[in-house]
């Protein structure tokens, strides 16, 4: 579950850009494979820094949490 809650903000991003993209693509009958690909790159790239921090304090809390309950 927090595999889910971690990756989601960076998926959504992904998959919000390139649903745009897409549009615009075939709005624009422009169909080149790296015009999709380098937005969506660099859309997933700056939200991964934007909540990397956030990301990181639930895994630093989870494993806090599983190696407090090993006996």
């Amino acid at each position: 579950m927090l595999t889910l809650i971690v990756g989601a903000p960076v998926l959504l991003v992904g998959l919000l850009v390139a649903a745009v993209v897409g549009v615009l693509q075939a709005a624009t009958q422009v169909q080149d494979q790296t015009l999709g690909f380098v937005p969506k790159v660099l859309a997933m790239v700056l939200t991964g820094l934007a909540v990397g921090p956030w990301m990181l304090a639930r895994l630093v809390e989870f494993s806090r949490e599983m190696f407090g309950k090993l006996p």
